[in-house]
């Protein structure tokens, strides 16, 4: 019987850590560390302190008391008594409440007039505009026109919220205009400035 050599594959040579001038392991990790910055550098970064900051905000909200506009008890923008007069012409009214005519118009003996006058309440210290429209007094078809001249375009409400508006007006009087008792109605409108 013969028999034959087995031929072998050499054997992977393991290098002693001593070999490469490592001593003891202590010094293993620290090669072995050595090589962690070149793992970190392929990985992607990540945030951190320096790329994003969070503070906390703070919110408000004041609540004012709202804008009234109250038409006085019995108050009127009143023209007063006038003869009309064959040219017709004008009644001025101021918001102070003096009265004039113009033209063929002419006050009778004891004739009043009188300017309309509102409160306004609100936010105190505050500025408001006014506004007032024209409009028309009639009687039955029988119309006038009228203009309203508010005490100021703007006010600014007392420490207290208050304020008092006069408004006065200028009536159109046609010629020969038919004798009665004519009304209308006009609208105030107040808004914080």
């Amino acid at each position: 019987m013969v028999f034959k050599a087995r031929r072998h594959r050499p054997l992977p040579q393991v290098v002693a850590a001593s070999s490469i001038g490592i001593t003891d392991m202590k010094n293993l990790t620290s090669l072995r560390l050595l090589g962690l910055p070149l793992l970190l550098a392929a990985t992607p970064a990540l945030a951190a302190s320096g790329n994003t900051s969070t503070q906390p905000g703070s919110a408000s909200a004041a609540v004012v008391a709202p804008v009234v506009l109250t038409h006085s008890a019995g108050s009127a923008l009143s023209f007063g008594k006038f003869t009309a007069g064959t040219l017709g012409g004008t009644v001025v009214v101021t918001a102070a409440g003096a009265g004039s005519t113009t033209a063929d118009v002419n006050f009778v003996p004891g004739s009043a007039v009188t300017a309309d006058s509102f409160t306004v309440t609100g936010d105190a210290n505050r500025s408001i505009s006014v506004a007032a429209t024209g409009s028309s007094v009639s009687n039955g078809s029988v119309t006038a026109a009228f203009t309203t001249t508010p005490s100021a375009a703007a006010v600014t409400l007392s420490a207290t919220g208050t304020a008092a508006i006069k408004v006065g007006g200028t009536l159109t009087v046609p010629g020969n205009l038919a004798t009665g008792t004519y009304n209308g109605s006009y609208t105030v409108t107040v808004t914080y400035n």
